[in-house]
């Protein structure tokens, strides 16, 4: 394996499914300029999403026209 690929900047980001208001917090490299207050009272990175596991038709089993 290469020594020094990956990146050493991982923090905590909010991840937000805007189809159906689904979030998760997780840790991620993606850089932000939004921010939203998390369930432990905490401010965090807002990552917008379209689509996610929780509204993409393979992982729901629904048809959904785009």
């Amino acid at each position: 394996m290469k020594n020094n690929i990956h990146p050493k900047d991982y923090r905590f980001v909010v991840f937000k499914d805007m189809s159906n208001g689904y979030t998760f917090l997780t840790k991620s490299t993606a850089k932000s300029k939004e921010t939203i207050e998390w369930e432990d009272g905490k401010e965090y990175p807002l990552i917008k999403l379209e689509i996610s596991n929780t509204s993409h038709p393979y992982f729901t089993g629904k048809m959904k026209l785009v």
